[in-house]
């Protein structure tokens, strides 16, 4: 890293220590905070997104499944609403039910150099964080869509402007955009990149949202989630891959449950939990196979192998409503 970024992600963080503590997130943080730690569980409704289920019915089976969150895609969101449902019914549901909109997974290019595509993106983020409020949700995914293309690097200083910018615009809407890595991006493909990016913000609010597969697909080791502190990670995406085909070559299609891979979901487990992070672990995968299954099996064998990951790395989760 040169000398001068360096620095500038020294006096970020040390900015971000400094801030007062009257921040979205500071208000948004979880009840029992003085614990060392704790692991909530929640659904990435891409889990399930092939046995095409309408979003009312999703949220049926991830609280039957006994799950304490979900996290939706808004595009699912979007259309609800255009097709006439309500967000607010929405909401509701999920409250009679126990559940935690915990995160959402949009695509909206917010960090790319092309002003035009940016302001477009911007745009269609606070219509889809505008939905996620309505549903009572707190924090929603920031990937670098629209950057993926190999060889067209952004600069880091430059993406950190445009993160700080859609935190502002979340502010508003009390929604807390996440900076997501991705391991096959040419942009913000490393943990330490969204790292950078959050801290180089100075934003009370920044954080980052990680996962197992990318970090793979990108050869991040899990080492460097101990720079993550309690207020930097709010989700942490789970899943697993087998040993082969090889990091090159796999392929989202190719996650597996947590636990029946290499991941080393034991040690990414404990360091989180080291660093005192209360972490909603949410399960996404896009397996075709699991896809076939019914919606329900599917999501209650993920909460299931979830929670032996959390037992085999030798931790307590929260006790959930399917314990």
């Amino acid at each position: 890293m040169p000398r001068r970024r360096f620095l500038g992600l020294a006096g970020a963080a040390g900015a971000l220590a400094a801030h007062p503590s009257a921040s979205l997130a500071a208000s948004q943080r979880m009840p029992g905070a003085d614990r060392p730690y704790q692991f909530r569980f929640a659904l990435n409704t891409g889990t399930i997104r092939g046995q095409k289920l309408r979003l009312p019915e999703q949220i049926d089976v991830v609280a039957q499944a006994g799950y304490d969150g979900i996290e939706p895609w808004t595009g699912d969101l979007g259309e609800y609403a255009q097709s006439g449902g309500s967000l607010a019914d929405l909401r509701k549901r999920c409250e009679d039910r126990g559940l935690k909109v915990v995160s959402a997974i949009g695509f909206a290019p917010w960090v790319v150099d092309d002003d035009a595509q940016r302001a477009r993106g911007l745009e269609q983020l606070k219509r889809e964080m505008d939905h996620l409020s309505q549903v009572g949700g707190t924090h929603i995914a920031a990937p670098p869509a629209g950057a993926n293309r190999p060889g067209v690097k952004i600069d880091l200083d430059r993406a950190a402007e445009r993160y700080r910018a859609i935190l502002e615009l979340g502010r508003g809407l009390g929604v807390i955009p996440q900076v997501e890595v991705w391991g096959s991006s040419a942009n913000l493909s490393q943990v330490a990149e969204a790292l950078y990016v959050a801290a180089r913000t100075g934003h009370p609010d920044a954080c980052v949202l990680a996962d197992a597969f990318h970090m793979y697909k990108a050869g991040t080791e899990p080492a460097a989630l101990r720079l993550l502190g309690r207020q930097a990670v709010h989700c942490f995406h789970m899943n697993d891959y087998p040993a082969m085909p090889p990091r090159e070559a796999i392929r989202d299609a190719e996650r597996v449950w947590p636990g029946d891979g290499v991941a080393p979901l034991a040690q990414i487990l404990r360091i989180l939990a080291d660093n005192h992070c209360r972490v909603f672990l949410s399960l996404e995968l896009f397996n075709p196979e699991y896809w076939k299954l019914p919606a329900l099996e599917a999501a209650r064998t993920g909460l299931a192998k979830m929670k032996a990951s959390v037992e085999s790395a030798g931790l307590a989760a929260e006790p959930t409503r399917g314990m």
